[in-house]
């Protein structure tokens, strides 16, 4: 039995439990019941064949509960206290600042509380700041939790409990900046700086900093949109195959042999792990490959159960909110779903050829890899991707066969050319051809394909996510029937006409004579979406104050689906922020996205300082700005529309 295993999961249980549900207050509660559960376990169940694992599940059930509660007590509630007021502060730069719109944002470590973070926004002067500096003042404290009525998990997942919003005496000091434990924070900004003087272009540079550091912050926007939309951003998630790549890379530089590649490779693999900012991701991926590398040191297979239950119990114990993080969510079910479908998807595409023709062998079972890690992982990952994002990625396996091997030399092969830059620039600007070459190619295969026009499907209807459903509940009867390789194939049949159904019906759905009409959801807001019988588009408000980047996540990927490119009227009625932000993003994403030829605004005496700044922003762009007074008519073809 997975000792280990069965603690982590049971206890990572309860902490998702205590994290996501949405109510307050219950987690001692539930801890003392479950506790009584276990004793009634212990007298009642002594002499059953599952004595030890009932206790190995109840037991740490309760003490994730119990855990999360204390923990929210002590480290987040007294900071939650003081929100909501302006008061003295004192923290410790623990981060290089980052600019903004009216001058930085840092995160900074909390003094006088337990391992508590905030994030600190103030003037220009706060980008002078270095890891281990040290910032006192006074600012207005708020909640990191909550904003305005809605509740948010982003920054508590983080470990960061307020934001800060400095007052004038803010004062910034030197501290221990040059000290050991801030090496980590100096390697990877000179990292990111040596990466920018090698590769001039940026579009390369930028990527390559995404991939080896997983700071995204430079690269072209074009370029993440596309790995977005084929499923290629999780390259920019340093995880399990950033990892593993280091790890190959370092086998074949060193040595094979398994005491001196663990000396080398665990301390380098921590240092790296701090160094590009210790996200669920890589914390999990280092975890599990240092159990990798040990294990054949104490003569023990490597159990990859039980290592992915470990690094889940060391993360939720350093920070019980990191359940509410989606990088975490989707870390995490990749690697599950890699885990335990994998090796059978493998098996699955490759046991069909009997053959003895070495290269074909050779490239059969090169592509059932890639195909059968990216299929396991979707598997699991889908359902969280269609929540949060709406989305799901058609070509994502294909893009996976053709970019992710190129990824990995692409990978290698910086992460050795900046260690030469280190040493001598010119030499590592000449091995940096290599890298160039594969991100071109990398970034030529993500736009080719977002051009293809059902390259996604996004999930702004309901026949979608009943096909999605229904593509579960299928391959799930085939796995729980009799063995058999034909079912499979039939599922994939039935699944791709299903979806071609769903796309047909969605699209007649709205389709009355020569008008399309459509209310899109964009949470709290309005939006109203109109296609007549030329093929002219129209939109009427576009705006929300309760979805996050509705443009981007919501409007964007509707007008997509309908292969919109152009939306020719826009009407914005008013400046209320639910009526105009997602049109904002459009226009600000106009290269990458939705181009708007018009855009229609009320007479100028309704104007408020955001029309103003929307109108400002259409002109930027190269939108036509026009007004309609009241009671004018908008005739095109045979749409009439009255203002």
């Amino acid at each position: 039995m997975r000792v280990l295993a069965t603690i982590g999961f049971s206890f990572s249980a309860g902490v998702f439990l205590a994290a996501l549900l949405p109510w307050n207050g219950w987690q001692l509660y539930a801890a003392g019941g479950v506790l009584l559960l276990a004793l009634a376990w212990l007298f009642a169940a002594r002499k059953q064949k599952y004595f030890r694992r009932g206790l190995l599940l109840l037991l740490p059930l309760a003490v994730s509960l119990a855990y999360f509660a204390g923990y929210d007590h002590l480290v987040r509630q007294p900071i939650e206290d003081r929100c909501g007021a302006a008061s003295d502060f004192a923290a410790t730069v623990c981060d290089w600042p980052q600019a903004t719109e009216r001058g930085a944002k840092i995160t900074v470590e909390l003094e006088g509380y337990h391992r508590a973070r905030a994030v600190l926004y103030g003037e220009a002067e706060l980008l002078a700041a270095r890891p281990g500096d040290t910032v006192t003042g006074t600012a207005q404290w708020q909640s990191a939790a909550h904003f305005d009525s809605d509740d948010v998990t982003h920054f508590n997942a983080r470990g960061v409990y307020a934001l800060l919003y400095g007052r004038e005496d803010v004062r910034l000091s030197a501290g221990d900046g040059d000290a050991l434990r801030w090496l980590p924070q100096r390697a990877g900004k000179a990292f990111r700086e040596k990466v920018a003087a090698i590769w001039d272009d940026p579009r390369v540079s930028g990527f390559l900093t995404a991939e080896l550091t997983g700071d995204k912050s430079a690269m072209d926007d074009g370029d993440y949109l596309a790995m977005q939309e084929t499923g290629l951003a999780h390259l920019f998630a340093v995880s399990g195959l950033h990892c593993a790549f280091l790890v190959t890379l370092l086998a074949l530089l060193i040595s094979r042999r398994q005491r001196l590649l663990c000396a080398v490779t665990i301390p380098l693999l921590l240092f790296y792990m701090v160094m590009v900012g210790m996200s669920p991701s890589v914390v999990r991926a280092c975890i599990m490959q240092i159990f990798l590398l040990i294990a054949p040191l104490f003569r023990r297979g490597s159990d990859p159960l039980t290592s992915l239950a470990a690094a889940l119990l060391v993360i939720l114990l350093c920070n019980p909110f990191a359940a509410a993080s989606v990088s975490l969510q989707l870390s995490f079910s990749a690697t599950l779903g890699m885990v335990l479908l994998s090796p059978r998807l493998y098996k699955l595409l490759t046991g069909w050829y009997k053959g003895k023709c070495r290269p074909l062998r050779t490239a059969l079972c090169f592509v059932a890899a890639n195909l059968s890690a990216t299929l396991s992982a979707v598997v699991f990952t889908a359902p969280l991707t269609a929540w949060y994002f709406r989305i799901f990625v058609l070509v994502a396996p294909l893009s996976s066969l053709l970019a992710v091997p190129a990824a990995g030399w692409s990978f290698m092969a910086a992460f050795v050319t900046v260690l030469l830059g280190f040493v001598w620039l010119p030499l590592a600007s000449l091995l940096g051809w290599i890298s160039w070459a594969l991100v071109r190619y990398i970034l030529w295969i993500a736009n080719g394909m977002m051009s293809w026009r059902y390259h996604a499907v996004y999930f702004t209807n309901p026949y979608l996510i009943y096909w999605l459903l229904f593509l579960y509940a299928v391959f799930i009867g085939c796995a729980v029937t009799p063995d058999g390789k034909r079912k499979y194939l039939l599922a994939s049949a039935l699944s791709v006409l299903t979806l071609t159904a769903a796309i047909w019906v969605n699209r007649q759905d709205y389709q009355y004579g020569v008008l399309t009409a459509l209310t899109l959801d964009v949470g709290q807001g309005d939006c109203f979406f109109f296609r007549d019988g030329n093929g002219k588009n129209y939109l009427i408000d576009g705006g929300s104050s309760s979805v996050d980047a509705a443009g981007r996540y919501r409007l964007e990927p509707f007008l997509k689906f309908r292969g919109v490119k152009r939306l020719d009227y826009v009407w914005v009625t008013h400046g209320d922020v639910d009526h105009l932000n997602a049109v904002e993003e459009l226009l600000e994403r106009r290269k990458y996205g939705v181009e708007i030829q018009y855009l229609i605004f009320p007479e100028q005496k309704y104007w408020d300082e955001r029309l103003i700044k929307l109108c400002n922003l259409a002109e930027e762009a190269g939108t036509k700005v026009r007004v309609m007074e009241m009671d004018t008519i908008f005739l095109s073809g045979k749409l009439k529309m009255r203002c």
